[in-house]
Parts: C-alpha cells; structure tokens; sequence
C-alpha cells in the first residue's frame, strides 16, 4: 500500500532534489517529520523527471529559463535542435552542463545570437561560474 506525497513531501523533495543524495534526502524528510523509503524517493525523483545523483553543476531546462526570464520550451527547443549541449533526465527533462552553458553563450548561432547579448551578462555569470 502507498501512501500519497503530501504538498509540503513535495515541495521539500523538490527543494533537495539537486543537492542531496536519495540517502541523503531520506534523512532529512525523517528529521521533518516524513518516513518515506529510499526506493520511494528514488521512484518519486523519477516521476517528477529529476535524476538519483545529487548535480551540482547541472541545470535542467526550467532553471535555466527561470534565470534567464525565458519559458523552458525555448530551452528545451535550443536542445533539440542541437545548439545547446544537454544529457536527457527523463522524457521531457534535460541537463545541461555549466562548462555546455559556457560555451553556448560564448558562442551562440546566428538566429538568437541578438537575443543572446541582450541577456545580462551577471545573470550568464551566475550561471557559468
């Protein structure tokens, strides 16, 4: 029998998703009160298209669009097309290298290329390192 995540389970999933390990995670729902396996994270981390290992210099598409104030699918469309490096999460989730970010802005294709530049250069600096 499950039991069904609860918004807050969610929200504090999502919150560690990125940095934690799925032991890791586990450890920190129980000091806040949730008992879930480390097989029900694991499976959970999957559903909502995030990967086990803890990335800490990755970035999935919404993150990138997030910071840069672009919706994901122009991301997302950007990996499709072959203009940005990305290794694929899940079905519909991708990660991005910081060092495949770097070399994107660098040097990005033509058609965007005006789009690109006007995107502050402090924000392509947090990304990038």
């Amino acid at each position: 029998m499950s039991i069904k995540w609860t918004e807050e389970e969610l929200d504090t999933l999502e919150e560690m998703a990125d940095m934690f390990t799925v032991k890791q995670i586990a450890f920190r729902l129980k000091r806040r009160g949730y008992y879930r396996t480390e097989l029900a994270i694991a499976c959970k981390l999957y559903k909502l298209g995030y990967s086990i290992r803890p990335t800490l210099d990755n970035y999935s598409c919404s993150e990138i669009a997030k910071s840069l104030c672009l919706h994901p699918t122009t991301i997302t469309k950007w990996v499709r097309q072959g203009w940005l490096k990305a290794k694929k999460r899940s079905i519909h989730c991708y990660q991005v290298r910081s060092q495949d970010l770097k070399r994107f802005f660098q040097n990005p294709p033509a058609s965007i290329r005006k789009r690109i530049m006007a995107i502050d250069p402090q924000v392509i600096s947090y990304l990038v390192g």
